[in-house]
């Protein structure tokens, strides 16, 4: 995977077609190299594709990989408008850089289930320009009209005489064409790889071990940095001995960052003798008495403050005051850890006349910003090169590591690997918000939800990381799968209130759906049984106006048995929600320790409709990794909070889910043929609320507080029983 191709690399590649394609306010514009180099810095396309004669075709990607197949999915997209041979097609990552942009968000980034839904239709009309002029290339040699001549996987054949050329013959010609702006497309049944499950571009990189993750990466006279970080938020170094530090054999420098105090060293190993010596005495923090049960007690508290109104429908307040069916739950959840397979790391080399940066990252625009701040070069002064990530999830989006590596390159004059801890990962994250929620509601005569009030109080994410979405003190993300629900009931209420302890939040896979999720769908199921109805008919009645929404719950129920036979001791849980553009149903089969209270989930059925579908085994991937990361923070794992800062530090005190633990999945595709949806995140929300509706059907206790470890459903069932 080669990943330091410049823009002027690109636009010199003799006898090769290259179209790059741009987005402006009045659409996509699809430019030649020429053009490209008439344009200047007028035009920063965020598409390009290039035909080179030895037959081969490049992808540039401008999105990380990080599990998600997008080094295939998107190449995918080109290639069958280009009607490209697969073996012929290659990617290579972008660089940072404007010309790499999301053309949607308008900045370099990875997240939000959103690479394919923004990318793919400007892929389509890259793809289909290039198709059209190497088209109008063959038929211009052979003096034959364009409409005599066919494609097919990188050949183009003159109909009436059987002649051919290569696209690879074709593209020194067809690189002097006019690009058309309004190419034709492919009808869906035209598709060739669209839809279908072909192997990924990626597959033999990380199978041989030839794959570079950042920690892979390395400079010439590298230096190892560690950083020593303090015990509680706001804490910063009151004083540290530098001398000691830098008297220990091995340590080159040592310097203070934006996180703590840098030592650097010619091995790791040394770094972190070199930050023990250091001695450093810290202040107290913003908040040195805070811990896991006060937070806990201070978000139930909250729930009694003011909020603001992110959604009103009808009279929820004066429909339950007046209704003799009132029904009121609470729902607790902790703050999570993203906890990456690979720890947080970054390698830099800063030098007078340019930087070189190799990083996991779901931010090339951030990365490149902050390199700019911190070494004062200007951007084509500097080169990112992504990596693969090892994990994102949504950490990887933040910059803190870079800005450690950068700051510690500069002060040592060589080039610098930062490498953390899984203890350091772990207790200086952002963190998925702990979150309160409040829901009361009533019932009519007939069964049905009457009217919904909902208040959660929940720090935000986004006042930190894009103010500017904060509309009238809203955070989008801490009311998603509330504002939105689209259940019908005629009086509903969602307020939020905002509380912000000193604990960083961040984006965290599938973000506020992940909580919010889990308290709809569980209060749901209550209501249910309260009514005395069908689970399952209980949802389908409020969703009339959502065939979507009907059409995964039916399918999920229909693949799991559900109101067939278990064997004994086990139940099933069904949950659905709708994010980031994509439906998805889940059912959940639970058993339960009598003794212990030990969950064990053997299997979870998933029916997910997310529009058009580019590589279905893809979509099935994503669907079963983010079930098990939905299962493990619905059984295992919570943040603890001691002393103003994170007590957890490792696996044996922040426990995820094993492999010994992953049950069966079987996951369904749904086609629905609408427009594009995320398949990332949208896998993880359904899954917590199914399990805790299903460790109901088993016990008869509900779950309103994660995680739903043996010693929480073992608390419940007996407060249940008394």
């Amino acid at each position: 995977m080669k990943t330091d191709l410049t823009r002027r690399e690109f636009l010199h590649v003799t006898g090769t077609l290259t179209i790059a394609a741009a987005v402006s306010p009045t659409g996509i514009r699809l430019l030649s190299a020429a053009d490209l180099a008439g344009a200047g810095a007028s035009l920063q396309p965020s598409v390009w594709l290039e035909v080179r004669p030895d037959e081969s075709v490049i992808v540039i990607v401008n999105k990380s990989e990080m599990g998600q197949g997008v080094y295939t999915s998107l190449p995918m997209i080109v290639a069958d408008e280009l009607d490209a041979d697969w073996s012929r097609v290659r990617m290579q990552a972008a660089p940072a850089g404007d010309a790499y942009k999301d053309p949607v968000w308008g900045s370099q980034s990875t997240g939000g289930s959103t690479s394919i839904r923004h990318m793919y239709e400007v892929l389509r009309k890259a793809g289909a320009a290039a198709r059209e002029m190497l088209v109008a290339a063959a038929a211009a040699t052979w003096s034959v009209p364009v409409g005599e001549c066919g494609y097919e996987l990188g050949t183009v054949r003159h109909q009436k005489s059987g002649r051919s050329l290569t696209y690879g013959q074709l593209a020194g010609k067809a690189a002097g064409l006019d690009v058309p702006q309004d190419p034709g497309l492919k009808k869906a049944a035209q598709f060739r790889y669209i839809g279908r499950e072909l192997q990924r571009l990626d597959l033999e990189e990380k199978v041989s071990g030839a794959a570079r993750f950042g920690l892979d990466s390395s400079a010439p006279g590298m230096l190892f940095a560690a950083v020593a970080r303090p015990p509680a938020f706001g804490s910063e170094a009151a004083s540290y001995e530098k001398e000691a530090a830098e008297k220990v054999p091995g340590v080159k420098a040592v310097a203070p960052c934006r996180s703590g105090v840098g030592v650097c060293a010619e091995t790791l190993a040394v770094a972190w003798k070199g930050r023990d010596a250091l001695k450093i005495v810290w202040t107290g923090g913003s908040d040195p008495h805070m811990n896991t049960a006060a937070l806990e007690k201070e978000f139930l508290a909250r729930l009694d403050r003011e909020g603001i109104v992110a959604r009103s429908d009808g009279d929820a307040p004066g429909v339950i005051k007046g209704t003799g069916r009132l029904f009121e739950a609470v729902y607790q959840q902790p703050f999570l850890a993203h906890a990456t397979m690979e720890p947080m790391n970054c390698t830099a080399d800063v030098r007078p006349d340019g930087c070189d940066i190799w990083v996991p990252t779901q931010n090339q625009t951030g990365t490149l910003a902050a390199a700019v701040e911190i070494t004062g070069l200007k951007p084509e002064q500097i080169t990112v090169h992504t990596t693969y990530l090892g994990g994102g999830f949504g950490r990887r989006f933040e910059r803190d590591v870079v800005d450690e590596a950068l700051i510690l390159s500069k002060a040592a004059g060589r080039p610098v690997k930062v490498v953390w801890t899984r203890e350091e990962d772990m207790q200086n994250d952002f963190y998925r918000p702990m979150n309160a929620t409040r829901i009361r509601a009533a019932l009519d005569e007939q069964g049905a939800i009457a009217a919904w009030s909902q208040t959660i109080v929940c720090p935000s994410i986004f006042a930190r990381v894009f103010p500017q979405t904060m509309e009238n003190g809203i955070d989008s993300a801490a009311v998603e799968g509330l504002a939105n629900m689209e259940y019908a009931i005629p009086n509903l209420r969602i307020v939020y209130v905002r509380y912000d302890p000193p604990v960083p939040v961040g984006f965290w896979r599938s973000v506020g759906s992940s909580h919010n999720a889990f308290t709809v769908e569980s209060f749901v199921d209550e209501l249910a049984h309260a009514a005395g109805r069908d689970p399952l008919e209980f949802r389908l009645a409020m969703l009339g106006d959502h065939p979507r929404a009907r059409r995964v719950l039916e399918a999920a129920a229909e693949k799991a048995g559900w109101g067939g036979n278990l064997p004994e001791g086990r139940g099933r849980g069904i949950a659905y929600h709708l994010s980031f553009g994509s439906y998805v149903a889940e059912v959940a089969e639970v058993s339960v320790d009598d003794r212990s209270g030990a969950v064990t989930v053997h299997k979870v059925t998933c029916a997910v409709d997310c529009g058009s579908v580019v590589n279905p085994a893809i979509v099935r991937d994503q669907m079963m990794g983010g079930i098990i990361m939905g299962l493990s923070a619905a059984l295992r794992e919570k943040v603890e909070v001691a002393a103003g800062g994170v007590r957890s530090a490792n696996f044996f005190d922040y426990e995820i889910l094993r492999m010994s633990e992953a049950p069966e999945v079987d996951v369904h595709i749904v086609e629905s043929g609408e427009a594009l949806g995320g398949i990332g995140e949208p896998g993880v929300p359904p899954v917590i609320p199914a399990v805790g509706n299903a460790v109901f059907a088993v016990t008869g206790a509900r779950i309103r507080t994660l995680p739903m470890n043996a010693a929480a459903v073992k608390a419940a069932v007996k407060a249940g029983a008394a």
